[in-house]
């Protein structure tokens, strides 16, 4: 008796809301007490509807009532607490609005514990008791608690459903095991749900061993991000070292050609001021002689005259002047030229190798290649501009920005250059391509070769080791006016179909993959080479007839 007063004075002085003792109590206008704070928080989130109740007897209220704290109510608690009362064990605790309700609390019902697949009834701990207690209970069946009891009974027959048709695939009662599913595959329940278990079993095992192989995947990844890591800090600090180099020797020469400009001014400049200073003393004595002349010219006494002439007639050897060219002279304008000529040609090399660097850079890829594109809009996303070196063409005039090349039957006026080519009318692209690669090719006349080409093929001959696909430094598909063929390392191998007008070629540097397309509404290939490339490629155009053409197309 005394233990029920204990739990009788908990349950009146604790707030149903919180579950814990009274803090600031307040009593509303229905009887009713909770915490201040949490009566608060509960008619805050009521504060839309603007309709204000009480969370036990749900009295409502049309405006919001004012809160005072129950002086009386909060001195009880206080002296409660002070004789050891404290909140309701969690055992007691009542059921929320997520939880679980006992079917046989009346009132505010306390949370169930366990539900009963045979009663279809949940239970708090203190109504579960005779399911332990009474021997009619024992086969019943107790799991958590769930308020989908219901799906468990037959809607046609009301019965609790213990059988499984394996045919329809769902769970019945044993009335419609011998009514519309009479004839199929039915087991029980209990019997479906042992052979399902297996399978569960055999699947969390298959789970578990594919979550051990992509946790090693991730650590192998995760190893693969702090390799990247290192290599790519690696590369940055060599990199930094080696351009800081680079501006030193650079700042090394500027220092050097200051100081032989200085030391150059510094010889002439000292020459000339000898030469000055000499021209100036010989002024000084002619000007002295001139004065003395010009004295004895006016002397009366003729013998006096003659006596003193031939010593003031005499002049001092002259200054040799011929040194001083009076010209425009250039002086050190030349030297302006010359490291003008240098910064040129380091711009042309850093332009040139620049590209090499960054397409180096953007070929790092630690997963594999991405698969090869079905549509042409899939190869779009690797486009590239390409432009044509004019440096290394024969017999070709370039246009359209060096992306367009014509068969002249004159020779045309490049100037000598170690990249050109000599005998075959042929010419590579300015631009190294590495990585992954799309380039489309348009052509009219006899016939063409699409290309590419390592930069140290042969230029100065007309040998196949300089023909585009006649060696193995070079491979090419040639389209002609009625067959298409595939050459490399001079073998040549036929394409089927009808020949094409607009050739895509698509480059995976990595994967070592090198794919020609006929362009049209769908991309039908022609030809692919798996390989290894060691260097980065050019690509490149052969034509075969004066008149014939062919152009880089422009694809963005």
């Amino acid at each position: 008796m005394e233990q029920k007063g204990d739990q009788l004075d908990r349950e009146t002085f604790s707030c149903s809301i919180c579950l814990d003792l009274l803090k600031d109590p307040v009593t509303i206008s229905c009887g009713h007490s909770y915490c201040m704070r949490c009566i608060k928080g509960f008619w805050d989130e009521e504060e839309q509807r603007k309709i204000y109740s009480c969370p036990q007897c749900r009295q409502t209220f049309t405006s919001r009532p004012v809160l005072g704290k129950n002086t009386m109510l909060a001195a009880l608690v206080e002296q409660l607490k002070k004789t050891g009362l404290q909140a309701a064990p969690a055992d007691h605790c009542y059921a929320g609005p997520e939880d679980v309700a006992c079917d046989f609390c009346t009132g505010r019902k306390l949370k169930a514990i366990k539900s009963c697949l045979q009663c279809l009834v949940s239970y708090c701990e203190k109504h579960l008791q005779p399911h332990f207690e009474s021997t009619k209970f024992k086969k019943h069946k107790l799991v958590d608690p769930s308020e989908k009891l219901q799906e468990n009974i037959c809607s046609r027959h009301d019965e609790v459903m213990k059988m499984f048709c394996r045919t329809d695939q769902q769970s019945i009662c044993y009335l419609c095991s011998v009514d519309e599913h009479k004839g199929h595959d039915t087991v029980s329940a209990a019997a479906e749900r042992t052979e399902r278990q297996r399978e569960l079993e055999v699947s969390r095992q298959n789970i578990q061993q594919r979550i051990q192989d992509r946790e090693k995947d991730v650590k192998l990844l995760q190893q693969e991000v702090e390799a990247v890591s290192r290599s790519a800090n690696k590369a940055v600090e060599d990199s930094e070292k080696i351009f800081t180099e680079l501006i030193r020797l650079i700042q090394k020469r500027s220092s050097d050609v200051k100081q032989q400009i200085r030391s150059q001014q510094e010889n002439e400049v000292s020459r000339v001021k000898e030469l000055q200073e000499k021209l100036e003393q010989e002024i000084t004595e002619l000007k002295r002689k001139d004065a003395e002349l010009k004295q004895l010219s006016h002397t009366e006494d003729h013998n006096q005259f003659l006596h003193n002439y031939p010593s003031l007639s005499q002049l001092s050897a002259s200054t040799d002047s011929s040194s001083i060219n009076i010209r425009p002279l250039r002086y050190f304008e030349d030297v302006t030229a010359a490291v003008s000529e240098l910064r040129d040609q380091l711009q042309d090399i850093l332009r040139e190798k620049w590209t090499n660097i960054s397409l180096t850079v953007t070929e790092v890829d630690v997963l594999l290649s991405e698969p090869e594109p079905k549509t042409r809009a899939g190869f779009l996303k690797y486009s590239r501009e390409i432009t044509l070196d004019p440096n290394t063409a024969h017999t070709l005039l370039l246009s359209e920005g060096n992306r367009k090349v014509e068969v002249m039957s004159q020779q045309q006026s490049y100037p000598r250059h170690p990249d050109r080519f000599t005998g075959w009318v042929q010419v590579l692209s300015r631009e190294s391509l590495t990585g992954r690669c799309y380039w489309e090719v348009e052509w009219r006349g006899r016939g063409v070769s699409v290309a590419v080409a390592y930069k140290n093929i042969s230029r100065a001959q007309n040998s196949h080791e300089c023909g585009f696909g006649r060696n193995d430094k070079s491979w090419a598909l040639y389209c002609g006016a009625n067959s298409s063929s595939f050459w490399f390392n001079n073998i040549s191998t036929p394409v089927s179909g009808p020949g094409s007008s607009r050739v895509g070629v698509y480059l995976d540097h990595r994967a070592g993959i090198l794919s020609f397309y006929r362009v049209s509404k769908t991309m039908t290939l022609l030809h692919r080479v798996q390989t290894t490339f060691t260097q980065p490629l050019y690509a490149g155009l052969w034509l075969k007839a004066i008149g014939d053409t062919a152009e880089l197309c422009k694809l963005k």
